[in-house]
């Protein structure tokens, strides 16, 4: 299985958490990064693959079966330009707020309605959450923002791990970047999105799409 350490948060004003990803994104080595980091996971400009400071936009549907351990989930991703694409993924994760070492498999599919149709027939279906995402890749982390339909606005880090490295290390990065965006540990939360609508009362299966998410900032990359 593969790991990344993980954190989600809630997000009073998704502008001003998108305006604070496309600065540490703009940002020189010696903006918004830490010292003990540098050059490392956080330092745009030192050779790291980076994502656009714009972003990219993500529209997801992911339908949750029901599985005795774990989560598994099918996952229906537009991207402008390009078809929809499918993914299986397992994935475990302790549900609790704050960085956490999450275990997942994933395998793409050509054919995920008729998968959906299979499992939902053989496993049953939990609910659906329907989202949009902003992707932004910050070193070895991949920097999400997310407008979920029945829920509101959400910030998420996964921090890839590399072989050679620890969950200690990852949670580090995860830290050292929630501190860079101005995240408080009162903003974390914990479980899925999905457990939050359940929570709520709310299977998740409505049919009509989240809002757009804001236009971008002034200053932002064409």
């Amino acid at each position: 299985m593969r790991r990344n350490v993980e954190v989600k948060a809630r997000v009073r004003a998704l502008a001003e958490a998108r305006g604070a990803a496309e600065r540490l994104l703009r940002g020189g080595p010696g903006e918004l990064c830490p010292g003990e980091l540098c050059p490392g996971e956080l330092c745009p400009g030192e050779g790291h693959a980076q994502g656009t400071a714009q972003g990219q936009l993500l529209v997801q549907a992911d339908t949750f079966f029901r599985v005795p351990r774990g989560r598994l989930k099918l996952r229906r991703t537009q991207v402008k330009g390009e078809d929809g694409r499918g993914e299986l993924i397992f994935y475990e994760r302790p549900d609790t707020a704050g960085p956490k070492l999450s275990s997942f498999t994933i395998t793409p599919t050509a054919d995920p309605d008729g998968l959906e149709a299979v499992l939902a027939q053989a496993l049953g279906v939990l609910g659906v959450v329907r989202k949009e995402r902003l992707l932004y890749l910050v070193g070895q982390t991949r920097l999400h923002l997310d407008r979920v339909e029945g829920l509101g606005d959400f910030l998420e880090l996964e921090v890839v791990l590399r072989q050679e490295q620890s969950v200690q290390d990852g949670e580090h990065v995860a830290r050292e970047l929630l501190r860079a965006l101005g995240v408080g540990e009162d903003d974390l939360i914990s479980g899925a999105y999905l457990d939050l609508l359940l929570a709520k009362g709310q299977p998740g299966t409505g049919a009509e799409p989240p809002h757009c998410l804001p236009p971008a900032g002034q200053g932002q990359q064409s």
